[in-house]
């Protein structure tokens, strides 16, 4: 019931994208030919760096300090481009020394932390400047994450309230109205998980309930293909989904995806059924580890408690141009565990999940 795509999807998909990218052709079941091109630009592939860009922020300094540290994977990537990393470092320099125009989006009562951020960034880019003469690039790598933690933190301090009311239609199911953290404890390693409820409000309340009722704790993954998708959330018994005690109703979740642009997600229609085969979801499928709902396949509204880690290599599936990519509600991403993830598959088991932050965001219908 709960096939996320014909099972022929894992290698058709290549096949139509490189017949897409190196021959035109405009492939049946696939976006019309005019929309076929990938991508200006390389589509995001870190989880991190994904849930930072859809936060409900806008300040440009913060998003010039972001886009400069995260461009320093992408140039150590690139056989070590130190000249281009040191243009990064200069321009993040540059936006921290107007700490000003960033504070400006932080809440009042926010400000002394927000300040001691600044301060943390202002020095660990000036110590990434001194670690650019060295060439080590573990250490590198390793002061940039910890920086891009900061301005995570920085920029969820910009968010004010949440940004948008969900439909009274959906009042009966649990909300996140923020973020939260989950850990996953399983017999091959901890996973990290972080769910956005400022894209999919509905979706992640859904899923952080569960969570805090026990739900996953003792669920074996029931499907795992490789380079594709690991599946979980069916519990025992004929029930394919949760069965809500105070209700002994099927819990049903509507597709719920918020496209870039938008003020607020839709609910229950694919984009492409929209006829929007140009418009991104804010959460795509480029990040190993994006965790979605699983649904029936002709049942846009029939989701419930089973979920999906993605597990397709970006560069195969471009954002926007996949077959993925608004059909299905991304709904989190993998923050830790890439190496347990890509270990685990059907039959292994997840021995509890646990929510560790973000608990508060919670609203109970």
């Amino acid at each position: 019931m709960f096939k996320i795509i014909k099972s022929w999807l894992k290698s058709s998909l290549i096949i139509i994208l490189l017949v897409t990218i190196f021959l035109g052709i405009n492939t049946a079941g696939w976006t019309p030919s005019s929309y076929a091109a990938l991508p200006s630009g390389n589509a995001i592939t870190d989880g991190k760096a994904l849930l930072r860009y859809a936060l409900p922020i806008k300040n440009e300094p913060i998003r010039q300090l972001q886009a400069s540290l995260e461009d320093i994977s992408s140039q150590l990537r690139a056989n070590r481009r130190w000249g281009a990393i040191s243009k990064d470092l200069s321009k993040a320099s540059r936006v921290l020394d107007k700490p000003s125009q960033i504070l400006a989006s932080v809440p009042e009562e926010r400000q002394p932390q927000a300040e001691k951020w600044v301060t943390e960034l202002k020095s660990g880019v000036a110590k990434l400047q001194e670690l650019t003469q060295t060439k080590d690039k573990e250490q590198i790598l390793q002061e940039k994450n910890k920086l891009l933690n900061l301005v995570s933190l920085l920029e969820e301090s910009m968010v004010k309230e949440f940004p948008f009311e969900v439909p009274d239609e959906y009042s009966n199911l649990p909300q996140l109205k923020g973020r939260a953290t989950i850990e996953f404890k399983t017999n091959k390693g901890d996973l990290s998980v972080v769910v956005d409820g400022y894209s999919a409000p509905v979706t992640s309340g859904n899923f952080v309930d569960l969570v805090q009722r026990g739900f996953y704790n003792g669920l074996e993954f029931t499907r795992s293909e490789e380079s594709y998708v690991l599946q979980t959330g069916d519990p025992p018994g004929k029930e394919q989904g949760f069965i809500d005690p105070k209700t002994g109703k099927y819990r049903a979740v509507p597709l719920e995806i918020l496209a870039e642009g938008d003020k607020a997600p839709t609910y229950g229609i694919t984009l492409e059924d929209a006829g929007r085969y140009l418009d991104m979801p804010v959460l795509p499928f480029s990040s190993f580890g994006a965790l979605a709902m699983a649904r029936p396949e002709t049942q846009v509204n029939g989701g419930s408690s089973q979920v999906f880690f993605f597990l397709f290599e970006p560069e195969l599936t471009p954002a926007g141009r996949n077959l993925l990519d608004g059909r299905y509600s991304v709904f989190g991403y993998l923050t830790e565990g890439k190496d347990v993830l890509d270990k685990l598959k059907a039959g292994d088991k997840i021995e509890s999940a646990t929510v560790t932050q973000g608990l508060e965001n919670l609203v109970e219908p």
